[in-house]
């Protein structure tokens, strides 16, 4: 999105650093726009990307790339959707901490616990893999059933005319993406489809623990009456995310992934993809959706 033409000095290529101050979701920077055989130069927006420390007790337990923004909520959300705790109650504190270098300082979230049983060892290994891709899908599937994940509520039902309008409200509240373009969302929803919390991130699981790190600390778990709206596609992450959170119905605009179906449709997640206008497939559960049932038919 334009801000200001750039002058031009004695010929000079105006491609300056990156302006960027801590703690800002956006970041501003000198661009060259090539159009129908003519150069202009311009000031641009990006959305910001830093490296996020979560600590327990003072020491390290993973660094995930983000947003700057509702740090403490994306940290609490990703204690709680990774099985590390399981109630409010088990956080004693949420703080910036003190980071060893001044390049670190506001990139760090520092978590007091209690009655939480961790096995750091276990934790390093299985984050490195989920951040390397070198888990199997049946290993990842195991490890939702080890932690005994209940399924979502059986008697939530949604109007499909309002799950239709759920992209375009989600849009409408992405004031971040609106200005880069750049980022992803999460949006919860309640029964009469109005929008009752907003979370953008450069990492989609980060934009859902976002979501379910600040109903945590608002007591608002589980969300058993409200759908999720997700600005990419429904990955397993996700999937597993949402159901920790007890979400009941999932929704993106492009397709999930074959383990995501495999695992919304053993633990009893509705899940909707490809909601684009006034059309979506239903790869789970799909009586949670007040529609006709419909003969199969093959191919489409």
């Amino acid at each position: 999105m334009l801000l200001n033409d750039c002058p031009l000095d004695r010929g000079e290529h105006c491609l300056g650093p990156i302006v960027s101050k801590r703690a800002r979701s956006i970041d501003l920077t000198q661009v060259s726009e090539w159009q129908e055989g003519e150069l202009r130069r311009f000031q641009d927006y990006l959305v910001a990307e830093e490296p996020l420390e979560i600590r327990i007790g003072g020491k390290p337990v993973t660094v995930t790339m983000r947003t700057p923004g509702q740090d403490r909520e994306l940290a609490a959300g990703f204690l709680f959707t990774e099985g590390l705790i399981q109630r409010r109650e088990q956080i004693v504190s949420l703080s910036n901490g003190t980071a060893d270098d001044s390049a670190s300082a506001g990139n760090l979230v520092d978590v007091e616990l209690t009655g939480a049983d961790l096995d750091r060892e276990r934790m390093q290994r299985n984050f490195f893999a989920a951040s390397s891709c070198g888990i199997c899908g049946k290993a990842s599937i195991d490890a939702i059933r080890v932690r005994g994940i209940a399924p979502p509520n059986p008697d939530f039902r949604f109007d499909p005319q309002l799950l239709c309008a759920l992209p375009e409200k989600l849009r409408a509240a992405q004031t971040i993406f609106g200005r880069t373009g750049g980022l992803h969302a999460a949006g919860l929803f309640n029964l009469q489809g109005e929008l009752i919390v907003l979370r953008e991130d450069v990492g989609r699981h980060n934009a859902v623990d976002k979501v379910v790190g600040w109903a945590l600390l608002k007591g608002h778990l589980p969300l058993s009456e409200c759908v999720l709206m997700v600005s990419g596609r429904g990955g397993f992450e996700i999937i597993q995310k949402a159901l920790v959170a007890g979400i009941p119905l999932l929704a993106s605009v492009s397709a999930p992934s074959g383990l995501a179906v495999q695992l919304a449709r053993e633990l009893g997640l509705t899940l909707v993809g490809f909601l684009r206008g006034r059309r979506f497939l239903i790869y789970s559960r799909e009586d949670r959706l007040t529609v006709a049932s419909a003969p199969n038919v093959p191919g489409r």
